[in-house]
């Protein structure tokens, strides 16, 4: 098909600011683009390509002189979004948790499993940016030697809550330096100089949603539904960029070496690892850059067909923005925008 017509929803958010710069940097093919977001930002202007978009509300009438609709809202919004836009025929990349697991969703890194892209039905879903960033580092080396057990503690940015924490972040630090009260409003503790063994809500056996979509996801995306996975997430007061310390276990024993061969040589992945001069990932060193860094590779002591590894990684970029327009990119390769079955 020709160049296809754009719509970004949820325009005027962190991930949505996001999704515009991406767009404009990947020099992304498109006829025209429209910008939505809720009734309080409709009117206001945002730049894309030196031009002015007047924020609009998502309609009926706006999906249907459209191709393509990156959905960067919470999963209520994209609940009625997504299928008003599938109806008005367009295919919907979004990036919340609504879709994930549904089975006739392709779960998509294009990195890993870009063959799925074409099973869609008019929406495909982009992973949670934790989920993201460590399949790009567990994928190249289970492909060599299937992983059998990973267990996942992960030290995750505030922009993973939105913008309103970001700047609940900067508040409270100022507030805590000067000595004064602080009132939590996006998280159930102060985040300023503290860590929160909690992201997102608990469920019943204990573990936390988040860490949940880290096993369920990842099951997906590889295609290794028996793979055995658990996690610890933790909030810290970081802005942007997720990090992760990962303990793999293999079928088989893998060294060091093979391992550092293996993520260097993937698409996407960047090998950041010399302890000796002080060398690994930082989220400082990832914001605002696409690949998924990985450093302090060692093996583990704990087990002698074990690995331990550190994964960075900017999470509004390759976590939510980035892969969606890889999503999108990757449809247009395969002209797949047409529906499966359709």
């Amino acid at each position: 098909m020709s160049a296809p017509r754009v719509v970004v929803v949820g325009a005027t958010g962190a991930v949505g600011k996001v999704a515009l710069r991406v767009l404009e940097e990947r020099n992304f093919p498109m006829s025209s683009l429209r910008v939505c977001a809720s009734e309080r930002s409709v009117g206001k202007r945002v730049n894309f390509r030196g031009e002015e978009l007047e924020v609009e509300l998502a309609t009926p009438p706006v999906f249907a002189n459209s191709d393509i609709v990156f959905t960067a809202v919470g999963s209520a919004m994209s609940r009625e979004f997504a299928p008003m836009a599938v109806e008005q025929g367009c295919v919907v990349i979004d990036k919340s948790a609504a879709f994930r697991m549904e089975s006739g969703v392709p779960l998509v890194v294009p990195e890993i499993n870009p063959d799925d892209v074409e099973g869609h039905q008019g929406i495909l879903a982009v992973p949670n940016c934790s989920t993201t960033q460590m399949v790009m580092a567990l994928y190249p080396l289970h492909r060599a030697n299937p992983i059998k057990r990973v267990i996942v503690d992960t030290y995750q940015s505030v922009s993973g809550t939105g913008a309103e924490a970001m700047e609940e972040l900067t508040v409270q630090s100022g507030q805590v330096l000067r000595g004064e009260a602080t009132q939590p409003e996006q998280y159930p503790h102060r985040i300023a100089f503290n860590i929160l063994p909690q992201v997102e809500t608990f469920l019943d056996d204990g573990y936390t949603t988040e860490e949940r979509k880290m096993r369920d996801e990842t099951r997906k995306i590889m295609h290794a539904p028996d793979l055995a996975l658990s996690a610890t997430c933790v909030r810290v007061p970081v802005p942007v960029s997720h990090a992760e310390a990962l303990h793999i276990e293999f079928e088989q024993p893998m060294s060091v070496g093979e391992a550092r061969e293996l993520l260097a040589t993937f698409p996407g992945v960047s090998v950041v690892d010399d302890p000796l001069t002080s060398t690994y990932p930082m989220p400082m060193d990832a914001e605002g850059r696409d690949e998924v860094f990985v450093g302090r590779l060692r093996q583990d002591d704990s087990h002698p067909n074990g690995l331990a590894l550190w994964v960075v990684s900017d999470n509004l970029r390759k976590g939510a923005a980035t892969n969606g327009v890889q999503i999108a990119e990757e449809l247009l390769r395969r002209d797949a925008l047409h529906r499966n079955g359709a």
